[in-house]
């Protein structure tokens, strides 16, 4: 048999080599990953993980760099939030078979109960998300979509409670652990300040909230992805109700332009300073509950949304805030997750909560939002398709659920309608149930 030179086999194992380097676990190439995950783990089996922040941010982040990376590729999951869905479900499961040893345990618990790493990502998102947006697009589209929101949520209201009665299910059940969290604008923006604010009122620790509420955003996300692809299909059969990405009818379309942060220059001293605009809006929140009785994390939200509409921060600092938003929110958000499934999502409990009732009152608030949507577009000047569209986005994951609705539908055009829906009307949402609970307490 004739053999190749060595210059040749050399060449041949250093190209499979940069193969092998060109797979990638989030943007990590896998061999590079597989000696992070091993050093992780071998220091967890014997011992000497470090059981603080080190330790919890190393076991959280080498999980869901992979989960995250999953879901965004099997097919069919990743259309329906399957890195939120892995990540939380996974680790979850993990611990109902008490596959995580105690050294990974105490880290994560050290990182997110004594380190309040869920209370600084939830500061950094609200802050972030909210002066991030223009100042045009927080008051023009807030105008535009105020009757189609305000109408949508209150059909979703009245058909979530109509179909929960039909189930057994108590009315104030249905509307603060199943609605609520389906129209609060995701899981960073909405559930996790939501779970603040029932603990404020109501007692008891934040986490054990989330358990209760993530099931129903989870479900509200998939039915609002498949909602946007039906309506994608009516467009296509009836071209004369959609847009195609243009939301209203007039001669100059939409007339917003989204004025992104996206293409300013990072600064990373401003993305310091942007940690302690978050950590103070925060600070701020729990001062004034202590006057004013309202929870901390309904006052944090009021003070984002008023300093970023009287324009009392410099637009540098705002940027910096808007960056360090993106950057905890791209890099993070699934290594959170991680954590929320480890300690916070039994899965007993959600198996107990997910019933077939429970899926049909979510598919009742979707439903509703999304035809209210499309109704309400038709009387507004408004392509029914595309209004219909933005309209369900308040029924979606925040940004991740924003992007796989318009996805799904094609139109990701309409993202500063989606970010209004979702970012305005998810946080006019927490506010008003806060509220509500503190009344009705």
């Amino acid at each position: 048999m004739q053999t190749l030179p060595f210059p040749e086999r050399k060449e041949e194992k250093k190209s499979l080599w940069f193969k092998i380097n060109q797979i990638k676990i989030g943007v990590i190439p896998l061999p590079i990953y597989v000696v992070l995950a091993l050093i992780i783990y071998a220091a967890s089996v014997n011992h000497q993980l470090p059981p603080d922040m080190i330790g919890g941010f190393a076991v959280i982040m080498v999980m869901g760099i992979l989960l995250g990376d999953l879901g965004m590729k099997i097919p069919i999951l990743k259309s329906i939030g399957g890195p939120a869905i892995l990540s939380l479900l996974v680790p979850s499961v993990l611990v109902f078979y008490n596959v995580l040893n105690p050294a990974s345990m105490e880290a994560v618990t050290t990182l997110m109960k004594t380190s309040n790493f869920l209370y600084l990502y939830i500061s950094i998102l609200v802050a972030g998300s909210i002066l991030g947006m223009t100042r045009s697009l927080l008051i023009q589209g807030f105008m535009r979509m105020f009757i189609p929101l305000t109408l949508g949520t209150i059909a979703a209201v009245a058909a979530a409670l109509l179909t929960g009665s039909l189930f057994g299910y108590d009315m104030k059940h249905t509307f603060f652990y199943i609605v609520v969290p389906i129209i609060g604008g995701g899981i960073g923006e909405g559930i996790l300040p939501l779970s603040l604010g029932y603990s404020q009122i109501l007692g008891g620790s934040p986490e054990s909230y989330v358990s209760q509420m993530i099931p129903a955003a989870v479900i509200g996300n998939i039915i609002a992805i498949v909602c946007a692809g039906l309506m994608k299909n009516l467009g296509e059969r009836r071209p004369e109700l959609t847009g195609n990405g243009v939301l209203v009818k007039t001669k100059g379309g939409d007339q917003i332009k989204e004025e992104s942060n996206f293409s300013k220059t990072i600064d990373f001293p401003l993305m310091g300073a942007g940690l302690l605009v978050a950590c103070s809006f925060f600070i701020f929140g729990g001062l004034a509950h202590e006057f004013l009785g309202i929870p901390g994390p309904v006052l944090m939200i009021v003070a984002a949304t008023l300093v970023k509409c009287f324009q009392l921060l410099p637009a540098k600092m705002e940027q910096g805030s808007f960056h360090l938003y993106k950057f905890i929110s791209t890099s993070l958000t699934w290594p959170l997750m991680v954590g929320l499934g480890i300690l916070f999502i039994p899965l007993e409990d959600v198996v107990k909560i997910v019933t077939p009732g429970y899926i049909a009152v979510c598919a009742s608030v979707v439903i509703a939002m999304v035809g209210t949507g499309y109704i309400t577009g038709k009387f507004m000047k408004m392509y029914p398709v595309d209004s219909a569209i933005v309209t369900g986005c308040h029924s979606g994951l925040g940004g991740t659920g924003d992007v796989a609705i318009l996805s799904a539908s094609n139109r990701m055009s309409l993202m500063p309608f989606a970010q209004v829906a979702t970012r305005l009307g998810g946080a006019s949402t927490v506010i008003l149930a806060t509220i509500l609970m503190k009344l009705l307490s």
